[in-house]
């Protein structure tokens, strides 16, 4: 589909894009480093200075927190998608691939496939780490499977969330800034501590929250636990999240482009 010269979709389009994108990542790989500080600091904090305090039944605490940890990665990891994304903006970069036969829409598919890839090159270095605190898991390819379908899809679900403030702030800080509240998040969840122990309102919240969902069914598969319906909700909260990101995050870029 073209509008004014311009086309709407594009995979070469955006094949080409996400490799340029992803050239920027690997000249400037201070970036995934960045990603992974805070979260392996939390995790070394609440393991060794928190966890011997909380109690969350017979296993290590690594393995309880971890797939909190992971979401928080995949939190901090998504601002840069809206900082690369405001930067592009303001270097006049839509601009010129406005002006050429470019789809529209791969520009902001290259970014969010980047992060992607960032995103679990990070997931892998934050598991890495935690392998070295001692975190185990006996959970076999299917579940672990599973685990990086959760985490694909929440990772796409926030990057094209991050395509809105990447869009619309004024400022740089104002692009990135938006990912504190989702990093926030999983403290509000049983990421850290069983919601069981949670005061009244805020367990309520807690248990209706997605990355309760979502961090519930990973620890399951990874503990080798019976996820059932908890796996289904955690990818439906995960659809949900992404489409209505997707359908927003577009509706914003069709507006900024008119």
């Amino acid at each position: 589909m073209t509008t004014h010269g311009v086309r709407w979709t594009g995979g070469s389009d955006t094949a080409a894009l996400t490799g340029r994108s992803l050239r920027h990542i690997l000249r400037s790989p201070d970036t995934i480093i960045t990603t992974t500080i805070m979260p392996i600091m939390f995790m070394l904090l609440f393991v060794y200075v928190f966890g011997g305090a909380i109690e969350v039944g017979t296993e290590a605490y690594v393995d309880y927190l971890l797939p909190g940890i992971l979401l928080i990665t995949v939190a901090s990891g998504i601002a840069y998608t809206a900082f690369r994304l405001f930067m592009d903006l303001q270097g006049g970069i839509f601009e010129r691939f406005q002006s050429m036969p470019v789809a529209r829409s791969s520009v902001l598919w290259a970014h969010v496939l980047t992060s992607l890839v960032a995103n679990l090159v990070s997931l892998a270095v934050v598991v890495g780490v935690a392998l070295l605190m001692g975190f185990r898991s006996g959970a076999g390819p299917v579940a672990w499977l599973g685990v990086l379908t959760l985490l694909v899809l929440f990772t796409l679900a926030l990057t094209w969330l991050a395509v809105i403030p990447g869009l619309t702030a004024k400022t740089v800080d104002g692009a990135s800034a938006f990912a504190y509240p989702l990093i926030f998040l999983p403290f509000l969840s049983s990421a850290f501590v069983p919601t069981e122990t949670m005061p009244g309102p805020v367990r309520a919240f807690a248990e209706h929250q997605p990355v309760t969902s979502i961090v519930d069914a990973i620890r399951g598969l990874l503990d080798q636990q019976p996820v059932g319906s908890d796996f289904v909700v955690a990818v439906a909260w995960c659809l949900a999240l992404l489409v209505a990101a997707y359908v927003l995050a577009m509706t914003v870029y069709r507006r900024r482009l008119s």
